[in-house]
């Protein structure tokens, strides 16, 4: 996950949640960012701590306790009931810990970023930054990004838009910490433009992520997307999902090939997501479609 070939695992990123089986975790991991949920099955005590190598923003869903407190070294304890809506970061290194006595089923967001994630621009210096503890903001930005990234946990790896959307965070961490990020208002070059088109249309059955097409344009990865969606007038991962789409109906012409086999060739892991990806571009399934070709 991270910019060296020892970074940490999971295990040594994440909080600890005690008692464990009072709730319910689901996570993703993505090229320099790790997203966790946490829904709290019963309303009993429970207590989470962590000191973790990544920078860890925290997104309270659903938050109220009749008592606790959360820390986070470098700043005062906060016995704050109501937490719906409120946002905490976390810098990486700092100690962070919380306890609750909820009064609702509480329901959470980690997103940890890795401070030398090899998607982010190196003039940004990003591990360099010292970020600053924050408790209990808000952040309509942050926020909208993470529950983003919530919707992708479930997803298929790798995950193009995951990367993209751990990037844009990384930014938004820069801009709250008073550092302004510069993005070019031009597109892609015509070159570029057809470099990319090329490229992907030779590998839609591989798996393409963001830093490669990136390199392919000879840009950073933030640079990039934002001068992707200038030229063709939607995010990388639109595009790339309607040009495997576009493959999939001229190999559903063949009757001989099979759904799955079809899946496959066009980059999807399996006949379920390219199914869902299919209908929703295309407004049919792909075995509806293919009885309409007769």
């Amino acid at each position: 996950m991270g910019g060296s070939d020892q970074r940490p695992g999971p295990s040594e990123i994440t909080v600890e949640f005690s008692p464990p089986s009072n709730v319910l975790r689901h996570a993703a991991a993505w090229t320099g960012i790790y997203a966790e949920t946490f829904e709290v099955a019963h309303r009993q005590p429970f207590e989470v701590a962590t000191t973790s190598p990544f920078h860890l923003l925290i997104v309270n869903e659903r938050g109220e306790r009749a008592d606790g407190e959360t820390f986070i070294e470098g700043l005062p304890k906060s016995r704050l009931s109501k937490l719906t809506g409120r946002l905490c970061l976390v810098p990486a290194g700092h100690r962070f810990s919380e306890r609750q006595a909820p009064r609702v089923f509480a329901r959470i967001i980690h997103v940890y970023v890795d401070p030398v994630g090899p998607l982010l621009d190196e003039e940004l210096q990003f591990s360099e930054l010292e970020f600053k503890p924050r408790l209990f903001f808000e952040d309509r930005d942050l926020w909208e990004t993470a529950l983003k990234l919530k919707t992708q946990i479930d997803k298929p790896q790798p995950n193009i838009y995951a990367e993209a959307l751990g990037v844009v965070l990384a930014h938004e961490l820069i801009r709250l910490n008073g550092a302004i990020t510069e993005a070019p208002h031009g597109g892609l070059a015509g070159w570029q433009q057809k470099r990319l088109v090329e490229y992907i249309d030779a590998h839609l059955d591989e798996e393409i992520s963001l830093k490669d097409l990136a390199n392919i344009a000879n840009l950073s990865p933030y640079h990039f997307a934002r001068a992707f969606k200038r030229s063709f007038g939607e995010p990388p991962h639109h595009y790339l999902n309607g040009r495997r789409i576009e493959r999939a109906k001229t190999l559903l012409e063949n009757p001989a090939r099979s759904v799955t086999e079809i899946a496959l060739a066009v980059g999807f892991a399996d006949p379920v997501s390219f199914a869902a990806a299919f209908h929703r571009l295309a407004g049919t399934t792909p075995t509806k479609y293919r009885r309409g070709l007769r």
